[in-house]
């Protein structure tokens, strides 16, 4: 078969199988079989069952750098870019950012890109999204939020990121089908109304950074009104709702003023 007829039905495969980018994934899956068609089987039919086509390629673009996604590993969305490149703008050229539940490291490794002198620690609770981003190239440690973090000071940090689990568990069942099957619930669930992570980011981010350092979150809907209190409790101030084409809201955020609640967790 030559190279243009498996392209031609491989669309047509996961055009039946309802993928919206059928043509650009076909692509995609060709050029990883390398022509070996009994391997191109294999990858039409897991990605046709709803297996992320990231998990099948090993990578996938993300402000146009190449992030290796490991199987089981959150894998991150387009949503997430505008959110990367503003927290990129703010991180001082030899600056130091912290991206808070990493995953793949996605955010991280714009970071490190668009400020090759700065200094990027990326954390995460899961030991496989760990090694994702060890994977990535990135400096990276296992622990839930910050507490891997021992050794940096609390007020030093110029930036800190966070893509925290944000669907509220009421709300889960509305995710498409493949996302509930495959990609990790532990990366997807934020609770009841999908703030605690949100609220906790913003604690250890308000120990994390200098005066004036700059927190992004990612959330949706009303969750950043939803979570100012907390922000004002914390301190921060500037409170600014990043939003897509289309006007939904995808990502907040804040600066640290420096004057405000110190929380006696801390």
């Amino acid at each position: 078969m030559s190279a243009i007829d498996e392209l031609h039905e491989t669309t047509a495969a996961l055009r039946d199988a309802g993928c919206v980018a059928a043509e650009e994934e076909a692509a995609e899956l060709v050029e990883h079989a390398g022509g070996d068609s009994a391997r191109l089987s294999e990858l039409i039919a897991r990605r046709c069952s709803g297996e992320p086509l990231a998990w099948l390629t090993g990578s996938v673009q993300f402000c146009g750098e190449t992030v290796v996604v490991h199987p089981g590993v959150y894998v991150p969305r387009w949503q997430s870019e505008p959110m990367a490149l503003e927290a990129a703008a703010r991180l001082p050229e030899r600056g130091l950012a912290v991206d808070l539940c990493t995953g793949s490291g996605a955010i991280a490794v714009v970071l490190s890109s668009r400020r090759p002198l700065a200094r990027v620690l990326a954390c995460d609770i899961a030991p496989l999204a760990v090694d994702c981003a060890r994977a990535n190239g990135l400096e990276a440690f296992c622990g839930d939020m910050d507490v891997a973090l021992s050794e940096v000071p609390a007020g030093s940090v110029d930036v800190v990121t966070a893509v925290v689990p944000y669907v509220p568990t009421e709300a889960l069942r509305l995710l498409p089908r493949d996302v509930l099957t495959f990609e990790p619930l532990q990366a997807l669930d934020g609770g009841e109304g999908g703030t605690a992570l949100l609220e906790r980011a913003a604690k250890h981010a308000a120990r994390l950074l200098r005066p004036g350092g700059s927190l992004l979150l990612e959330l949706g809907g009303d969750q950043g009104e939803l979570l100012r209190p907390t922000l004002v409790g914390e301190g921060f101030v500037g409170l600014e709702l990043l939003v897509d084409d289309d006007g939904d809201v995808r990502a907040l955020s804040a600066r640290l003023s420096g004057v405000g609640t110190v929380a006696a967790s801390r």
